[in-house]
């Protein structure tokens, strides 16, 4: 036990206290305030013999008395089991936030996914659990934004755990680019709606898709968050012109980035020539637009994939070719979409970035949350409508509007989620929690084994909304399931 002096408020001659502890088995450190033996903070960590550790605790609040302890190893411990030692004279960072994982960003996740997966099994034929034709929402076009979301939130957590931990720039963006590949590869080989055909079908395999749109967005964002990240952004040592703005401005050289790719977006969707059709397309083509267009679905967009992808390597069968009897091949998961899909995960990114820097300032992350829900880009660019804004919200171009319509909701939701549980604790985050560990498993497994038994059978009445709603429930509680008993036996699948 040891007594630490007060500061009495002077940042230049903090409270000292040197102790001396057992390297031999793992510690408790428990800091309680000398008023009213409150508990501070707890941090448990095994300490290494001869190193050299400071316990750094900073006051974040003075009105809600909360403080954040950080441990710092001044000298690496000497293991005297190995013949050769090398020494870092960097002091590394360990905090009692980096130990803790939010189960509102594991809960998320998995209700996206949930969703997701259940909406692709058929969402018991509802015409609001199926995508939308060409623009508005349903609930099917939530899930996906959502999930990309979640991703850039993830990503910001990860990267600054790693850093934080000592990982080299170099090791941690060899990593970023090992989980990319194999997010793309396994889109491409393992989860391809023409892969039924043989493992030789190549002439018309798919190459845009779910899996390969998540893993060029994880390589860009992530890349970029490495590229620009700045030491003492996170811990506010760095000083800014502006308070209200102090978690994006350090950041600054990261959102020139994005509103170049936005600029590129807009120039290539409005000024780039499509034959036989008017610049600036954004209809479905078809019967759409009075037949005026029949072989302009999607514009710029659709004609930049079927000029580098070629016609028979994208989607065959988009939404609306039912009710726009469109004929051309168009993929939702294309590449200039894509653009803003690295937006929505960007917008994700600044959502982990708040909760890294009001780090256990809970009021401070939800306030921050309802501010970026506000959703004044989007009623600009949609008037408030479906059909008559500028850029109407559309999740097969995944629009501007989209992107900032959904990041809304997205905010929306985590606040909700990181209210009930993390915060408050009225919630576990049951049962979503638990496909959120384990989120590439769950969703690769429902498409693999999507048309096998128990999770599809042959119905009696395949016009029977009751019957398509049991067999689509049925399939997705059983990844739930499975997704808890790999939970229980703490198997997790991370790439």
């Amino acid at each position: 036990m040891a007594f630490v002096p007060p500061s009495n408020g002077s940042l230049r001659n903090p409270g000292t206290a040197a102790v001396m502890v057992d390297t031999q088995h793992p510690l408790t450190l428990l800091l309680n305030s000398s008023v009213g033996d409150r508990e501070l903070c707890k941090i448990q960590y095994h300490f290494g013999e001869f190193g050299n550790y400071s316990l750094v605790v900073k006051t974040l609040s003075t009105s809600t008395k909360t403080v954040s302890c950080d441990l710092v190893i001044n000298e690496g411990p000497i293991n005297s089991y190995l013949h050769s030692v090398s020494s870092d004279p960097t002091p590394r960072l360990w905090s009692t936030a980096s130990r803790q994982r939010l189960r509102s960003l594991d809960t998320f996740r998995g209700l996206s996914l949930i969703i997701m997966v259940f909406v692709n099994y058929g969402g018991g034929k509802y015409w609001f659990f199926k995508h939308e034709s060409w623009n508005g929402l349903t609930v099917a076009d939530l899930v996906f934004p959502w999930f990309v979301f979640i991703m850039g939130t993830s990503i910001s957590l990860s990267l600054s755990s790693m850093l934080r931990w000592g990982s080299s720039k170099r090791k941690v963006l060899g990593k970023i680019l090992w989980r990319s590949f194999l997010l793309i590869l396994l889109g491409i080989i393992v989860v391809n709606p023409n892969y039924c055909l043989g493992p030789l079908s190549w002439d018309n395999l798919r190459i845009p898709g779910v899996l390969q749109r998540l893993g060029f967005t994880y390589l860009v964002v992530a890349a970029l968050e490495l590229l620009f990240t700045r030491a003492g952004a996170e811990s506010r040592a760095l000083e800014t012109p502006c308070p209200a703005l102090q978690d994006i401005l350090p950041y600054w050289p990261q959102w020139i980035f994005i509103l170049m790719l936005e600029v590129i977006w807009l120039c290539l969707t409005f000024l780039l020539p499509v034959p036989g059709c008017p610049r600036g397309y954004l209809g479905p083509g078809g019967i759409g637009d009075f037949g005026n267009y029949p072989n302009c679905t999607g514009g710029a967009a659709g004609y930049i994939d079927r000029l580098i992808l070629g016609e028979k390597h994208i989607y065959q069968h988009p939404s609306s070719s039912v009710i726009y009897q469109t004929t051309m091949p168009y993929d939702p998961e294309g590449i200039l979409g894509t653009i803003n899909t690295i937006f929505m995960a960007f917008l994700g990114l600044q959502a982990g970035k708040i909760i890294l820097f009001y780090r256990d300032q809970h009021k401070q992350i939800m306030s921050r949350f309802v501010i970026w829900s506000i959703g004044i880009i989007s009623a600009i660019l949609t008037k408030c409508s479906k059909e008559e804004g500028f850029i109407p919200i559309n999740k097969n171009l995944w629009s501007i509007s989209y992107v900032t319509t959904m990041s809304c909701f997205a905010f929306l939701l985590l606040l909700l989620i990181y209210y009930l549980v993390d915060v408050k604790r009225l919630w576990s985050g049951a049962p979503f929690f638990y496909p959120g560990m384990n989120s590439i498993l769950v969703y690769i497994g429902h498409e693999v084994f999507e048309n096998y038994f128990p999770f599809k059978w042959k119905m009696q009445d395949s016009q029977s909304h009751a019957e398509h709603l049991t067999q689509n429930l049925t399939a997705t509680t059983l990844w739930v399931i499975i997704s808890y008993l790999l939970y229980r036996r703490r198997i997790f699948w991370k790439i």
